[in-house]
């Protein structure tokens, strides 16, 4: 900020400034007199950074953001092993969950958990009504256990668990097709996760202070035996403990990375050792392809190393931004309203994915469609039209729901958080002083 008045500035211009002849004030001069010592002016403490956040860690949020929509939408394999979306936000809240936790930890907690539950809330009635007006009954439904589905339907509002909803409802000629509440449900494991890893914070910080190499290590070690068939946990249970462990060192490196772990690590020892861990999850995979071929998710281990070691080289290049820099700025207002807004965008955008098909199969009901080129024209790009409409229905939905993560938050409701405002107020503040 340019102030005005610049003491520390003045002092150094009368530093540079020769001195005048006091015999032009009519003072006569003394010859070979010693110079009268002069103090030395103190140096201007430079003015300390404002809190705030790390603008780095928010672009990276953004990118694991864009990258998962991106692979739920075609379904790339190799997206996995480009960016491994989740083991970076799980990183990235892990040193959230460092930070917040100098608080006492039971407030800490209540708060983590205050913020997930109601944007949770509001898509569990809509996605819950959907399924019952379609005439889903759980206590009737095979694949969850008859009345015991009714204590399991308590996981869209509290994700403990897994929540249970049909594999087929509807008909496939349907406004969505029939598998529509698979998709829907599937982004709640994160949650399922991410509230198990914020219940467990307090005692794991505790034993990463204490023992920092066991504790960050340990959950690949864990990944080793359960996830890879050594031993088999069957059910939701199996599912959550793997998911414990495959990204729990993720969850742990946010604490290194905030405790200041990672910085006491020279670079090229950090990054050796990660870049061989990494080629050993691309060398188990290898091996143990699945249906989707290189797809990591199928792959615990695999995406238990390759998650560790990408994002150890990802923190320890942190450059702690307080803004975005160079030609990146230009996408601070998308960045910050994707952070304001990212739990709204990961629990809808499948759900919006698929209400992309049938807004664009009306484009096939066109007078100018209809001939066999115009309809192959579409059918040939139908994916690449689903990628640019699907982004203004986020829009829509962070704009219709997205203010309750800010009821959630204890802040006062937004309905376009890109930070705007904010920049308004600093702009006027600056030309004030």
């Amino acid at each position: 900020m340019t102030h005005g008045y610049q003491p520390a500035e003045a002092g150094a211009e009368a530093l540079r400034e020769p001195a005048r002849s006091t015999a032009a004030y009519g003072v006569p001069q003394q010859r070979n007199a010693e110079p009268e010592p002069t103090a030395p002016v103190p140096a201007a403490d430079p003015a300390p950074k404002k809190p705030g956040r790390d603008r780095y860690l928010d672009l990276l949020r953004s990118i694991a953001l864009v990258r998962v929509v991106v692979y739920h939408l075609f379904g790339w394999a190799w997206l996995t092993v480009l960016f491994p979306s989740m083991g970076v936000m799980f990183a990235l809240a892990g040193s959230l969950m460092a930070r917040s936790l100098n608080r006492p930890a039971w407030g800490v907690i209540r708060g983590r958990v205050r913020r997930l539950l109601p944007p949770l809330w509001a898509f569990s009635a809509l996605v819950l009504a959907l399924m019952f007006a379609g005439g889903w009954n759980p206590t009737k439904d095979p694949d969850h256990g008859g009345s015991w589905a009714l204590l399991d339907l308590v996981n869209y509002v509290i994700p403990i668990g897994a929540p249970p909803f049909p594999w087929h409802i509807g008909s496939q000629s349907g406004l969505l097709e029939d598998t529509w509440a698979v998709q829907a449900a599937g982004p709640l494991w994160y949650l399922r996760a991410y509230l198990w890893f914020v219940v467990a914070s307090p005692l794991l910080l505790w034993a990463f202070r204490r023992a920092p190499w066991p504790t960050l290590l340990a959950p690949l070690g864990l990944t080793a035996v359960v996830g890879t068939g050594l031993v088999t946990i069957p059910g939701e249970t199996g599912n959550a403990v793997t998911d414990f462990a495959v990204y729990g060192s993720c969850w742990v490196l946010g604490f290194a990375h905030h405790e200041g772990f990672l910085a006491k690590i020279p670079r090229y020892v950090a990054v050796s050792c990660s870049t061989l861990l990494m080629a050993f999850g691309l060398w188990w995979a290898s091996g143990h392809l699945g249906p989707d071929g290189w797809d990591l998710n199928d792959i615990p281990l695999a995406q238990a190393t390759w998650s560790f070691g990408f994002v150890v080289i990802l923190l320890q290049y942190s450059p702690s931004w307080q803004e975005l820099p160079g030609r990146l700025a230009k996408w601070d207002k998308l960045v910050t309203l994707s952070n304001n807004r990212a739990v709204t965008i990961y629990l809808w955008h499948n759900l919006l994915i698929m209400a992309t098909v049938p807004i664009l199969d009306q484009l096939y009901e066109l007078p100018f469609m209809q001939s066999e080129r115009a309809t192959a024209a579409l059918d040939s790009t139908y994916m690449i039209w689903m990628f640019f409409l699907v982004w203004p229905l986020i829009g829509l939905m962070v704009m219709a729901v997205g203010w309750v993560e800010d009821l959630a938050a204890k802040r006062r409701p937004r309905l376009w958080p890109n930070g705007t405002r904010k920049q308004t107020r600093r702009r006027a503040r600056a030309a004030q002083s």
